[in-house]
């Protein structure tokens, strides 16, 4: 296993923990072990963002740039479901 394929590895077990996290996150009842959990997601996702850099950086995790037309459509569509909102506050 070379060091590509070990924080590849890592990154998509971050992932899958901050995804559990979150779903205990939306269920949690007790107050305290909802603030532990918590501390331990953010920990979690800290340390998912540094892999993701650390691979960007290396070259080992690419993206598309999008079209901006596509974006300014994506926007507008997006932009049109703030009025569907039940308070006015939410989205400005």
């Amino acid at each position: 296993m070379n060091e590509r394929d070990f924080l590849n590895d890592i990154l998509t077990t971050e992932k899958y923990m901050t995804h559990s996290y979150s779903t205990f996150l939306n269920e949690a009842s007790h107050n305290s072990l909802y603030q532990d959990v918590l501390n331990i997601f953010t920990e979690t996702q800290n340390c998912q963002r540094e892999l993701y850099n650390l691979m960007f950086k290396k070259g080992w995790y690419k993206l598309e740039a999008a079209d901006q037309q596509k974006l300014q459509q994506t926007y507008q569509q997006f932009q049109g479901y703030t009025n569907q909102f039940p308070y006015n506050n939410i989205v400005q």
